[in-house]
């Protein structure tokens, strides 16, 4: 029988002569071979006689997943044992990507598996290609959430996250010539490798019905439909340590008995499983959309749902860890830290209220003790449109426990600030939690979060600066103590060791240690190394090859071969207007008109570019779709005119997540970071960019302000105006005092005159123009900015026309990295917010 098939992938003849012999702590080559074979044959989702990657890949997952299970059982068991204080990260957004390499990179044995695949015919970069990436968050609140898993496990600390098990994700993004189309993730349509289903752990989630009251005046809800929720855990292992903690993700499910026998014997198929299907769209998707009533409720279960079976959890193993000793509830903080990730886990504060005075029997003033103890909220957003306002009338309608208790923190609130705060008696209509407009009374959850937990943290320090000042000044003043900042970062072992192989080589072999990778300021010791010939050179070499990775990439999904040799400019990010991508596709089209203007031998003296642009555009955000639909027009005529494409070419990067992050970034020379000020909490690919090499053209916005200092300004593109101007140009354009740049229209002229298709993009376009009104008046400040962005990007052309000038740089971006690890960002919120120690799995 032939050992391979024409197309490589290995048959069973291979598999023959490989015992399958279960080695689930196998770290010999051999014996991990025996055990992947092991799973082909004794844990089989497939036909028998199929061992193709994709057999390969689950597989080899699985035999990658016998360790993880033991060694989460370890770190289970240890910290049960030790009870130590315990922080849980809850959290509705989790972008994990692709579990395979960052897990046997992790545990360290990536070469044994390596090894034990070519013995079975098959290479470890081709089976990793075959996993979906989880699709269980949006944009950077999610990657920030699993970047902190991953440091929280590395830290060994006693940490937990919880997050939903989103079916269908928020979509899988396809460009086609109406330009993008969204349709449902499919990672889950086999299975995930990765979760362990835990069938005992389920909880009851009650939603709708009615507050009854006793003769004893004791308040209880009933009623109404429950659902159950029930456990899967993704197990996350830190790096070189035995500690493997959970991200525990809930799915929502109806029982048999809920399932009417009765109606579906008489034909009423749908009435018959009601619940059921009530049930399955709780987890179906990420964000449904809420223009309606219904949206407004499925996404309003989806956050009490997480909320109320994470904190039943946690208040199970707060038990269960106390097993036969006495306590008390007064307890409860010094064990248990809940930290809020953005508002949508708010209702976690009303739910551990009715889940201590209701279920446990404490009064209103020992509740709320606990409660305010254990809950921290971190903002993400100065934006209105996204601090969420929930409708009262919603609220009592599925909620009605929890109003009553909302009403009540409301109502002690201002009785507080009436008698101790008379000064702010006049600030009480917009600091409270209630807005009552009779029109639209809602409910403010970040007003509802301030109020309630212990701390409040911004994630950069501008924008912990702007919510001091501005957002919540006001609270500041009674709680001065309550407000910190904690800039944000990202895992080095995901976003450079793992994806960027031959650069961290490089840094390896010039710092004569790899201890960079759990102790990411000593990069700063590559600075003696900036002007070295020798290492300018290995790192040249290392960065192209990950563009030529790149090129390759580019060119199977999109079509499109580029030039590795061309400065490749990469924005890749959620589609709004704020982050400014039409900014870029302007001056993009601005660059091409002047060089369709160019003699040939004028085009030669100029930097050649491959610009690349990435990024979902929410369903129903009709001018983010207009931008990304306006890009691939770009495209489409750029990378066909044979006058120009040698020195340009625009590239649309389809379905943007993790995986094409790990593949765009490394390759990337300058990256696009250029949010009107003030508006980017803090942004986190910018410093996957910056950790990289990657040098940034930026405003002063977010994160880009502490990178900008740490890596010197001289290294960093800098243009637009700062935050504190851009109130005040506001009310300049509204006065009708702003002048354009004849750039600026000439770009925008250019797209009306029909050089890049048909398509009305007016509606876009006058977005930038006239001076107020809805939709109207350039709010995020494209015009303004576009001189000084045209100019800076010209200061870029420049630069990388010196080799070595824009080498140095290079490395001195990386050298100024380290304070960008997310070790440093969750080793200050554990000392500084959770209090919690490192519990070590011995």
């Amino acid at each position: 029988m032939a050992t391979k098939k024409a197309n490589g992938s290995a048959v069973p003849g291979i598999l023959a002569k490989i015992p399958a012999i279960a080695h689930p702590l196998a770290e010999e080559p051999a014996d991990i071979a025996s055990n992947i074979n092991y799973h082909v044959q004794y844990s089989p989702h497939f036909s028998p006689f199929k061992f193709e990657p994709e057999q390969a890949y689950y597989a080899t997952a699985e035999s990658v997943r016998d360790r993880l299970i033991q060694q989460w059982n370890e770190t289970y068991v240890h910290f049960h044992k030790t009870d130590p204080k315990q922080t849980y990260y809850l959290s509705m957004e989790y972008l994990y990507g692709r579990a395979l390499t960052n897990t046997v990179g992790n545990l360290n044995i990536q070469d044994a598996y390596a090894e034990a695949l070519n013995k079975l015919g098959h290479r470890l970069e081709e089976i990793s290609e075959q996993e979906k990436d989880a699709a269980l968050g949006n944009g950077g609140l999610g990657r920030l959430a699993s970047c902190f898993l991953d440091s929280m496990a590395t830290l060994n600390l006693p940490a937990w996250g919880y997050g939903l098990r989103y079916r269908y994700g928020l979509f899988k993004q396809r460009i086609m010539k109406e330009g993008q189309e969204e349709i449902a993730e499919d990672w889950l349509e086999k299975f995930s490798p990765w979760e362990v289903v835990r069938h005992d752990v389920v909880f009851p989630v009650r939603f709708f019905g009615h507050v009854a009251v006793s003769p004893s005046g004791l308040r209880k809800w009933t009623g109404g439909e429950v659902v159950q929720a029930l456990a899967y855990d993704m197990p996350i292992p830190g790096y070189k340590t035995k500690n493997t903690i959970s991200l525990r993700l809930w799915e929502a499910k109806a029982g048999a008995g809920d399932f009417n026998l009765f109606q579906f014997n008489d034909g009423q198929y749908e009435a018959a499983a009601q619940l059921h299907s009530q049930a399955q769209q709780i987890c179906a998707v990420l964000y449904p959309g809420d223009a309606t009533e219904s949206g407004k409720i499925l996404r309003l279960k989806q956050q009490f749902f997480l909320c109320s079976a994470s904190l039943q959890d946690i208040i199970f193993r707060f038990k269960e860890r106390k097993d036969g000793s006495s306590w008390q509830w007064s307890e409860f903080p010094s064990k248990v830290a809940v930290q809020l990730n953005d508002t949508h886990p708010t209702l976690a504060i009303p739910e551990l209220m009715r889940l201590l005075m209701d279920d446990e029997g404490l009064g209103w003033d020992e509740a709320w003790d606990v409660t305010s103890r254990t809950i921290a909220y971190t903002n993400h957003t100065v934006l209105p449109e996204a601090l969420e306002k929930w409708s009262q009338v919603v609220m009592w309608k599925l909620l009605p426990r929890h109003m009553e208790i909302v009403e009540e923190i409301d109502k002690r609130f201002i009785a507080m600030i009436r008698s101790s705060r008379t000064d702010l008696e006049g600030k009480i209509p917009h600091m409270c939690i209630l807005d009552d407009n009779p029109q639209k009374p809602v409910v403010r959850m970040a007003n509802l979060c301030v109020v309630s937990a212990h701390t409040v943290n911004g994630v950069a320090q501008l924008h912990s600066d702007i919510l001091k000042a501005e957002l919540f000044a006001d609270y500041v003043s009674i709680w001065p103590t309550k407000f910190q900042n904690k800039t944000n970062g990202i895992t080095p072992r995901r976003w450079l060791r793992f994806c960027s192989p031959e650069l961290s080589n490089t840094i390896t072999k010039w710092l004569k240690t790899d201890e960079w990778i759990t102790n990411l300021d000593k990069l700063a010791n590559l600075r003696e190394f900036s002007d070295s010939e020798e290492l300018q050179t290995e790192w040249a070499s290392a960065k192209m090859a990950n563009k030529q990775r790149l090129a390759q990439y580019i060119l199977q999904v999109t079509g499109e071969s580029v030039d590795p040799n061309s400065l490749f400019d990469i924005q890749v990010k959620r589609i709004h207007e704020y982050k400014r991508q039409l900014l870029n596709i302007l001056g993009t089209i601005y660059r091409y008109k002047k060089l369709k203007e160019m003699s040939p031998e004028e085009r030669k003296n100029t930097t050649p570019r491959t610009i690349m642009i990435g990024g979902k555009a929410f369903a129903t955000y009709t001018n983010a779709k207009m931008i990304v639909k306006l890009v691939n027009d770009v495209g489409a005529i750029v990378n066909t005119d044979p006058e120009v494409n040698e020195y340009l070419k625009v590239i649309f990067v389809p379905n943007y997540n993790v995986s094409v992050a790990e593949m765009l970034i490394p390759g990337s020379e300058l990256s696009q970071h250029i949010s009107t000020a003030g508006m980017e909490a803090s942004g986190t690919s910018n410093m996957k960019f910056a950790l990289n090499g990657c040098l940034i053209i930026g405003t002063l916005d977010g994160a880009n302000v502490e990178i900008r200092e740490e890596i010197g300004e001289e290294n960093f593109f800098l243009f637009g105006a700062t935050a504190d101007e851009v109130p005040k140009l506001r009310k300049q354009r509204e006065a009708g005092q702003f002048k354009p740049d004849p750039r600026f229209e000439e770009a925008k002229k250019f797209i009306r005159t029909g050089a890049f298709g048909s398509y009305d993009y007016n509606p876009l376009l006058e977005s930038l123009e006239g001076n107020s009104g809805y939709g109207r008046g350039d709010y995020f400040l494209v015009g303004h900015d576009f001189p000084s962005y045209m100019d800076a990007q010209a200061r870029v052309d420049e630069a990388y026309k010196d080799r070595r000038k824009w080498l140095k740089m290079s490395i001195l971006s990386t050298a100024g990295s380290g304070k960008f690890s997310s070790d440093r960002t969750i080793a200050q919120y554990a000392k500084e917010i959770w209090n919690i120690e490192e519990c070590k799995v011995p």
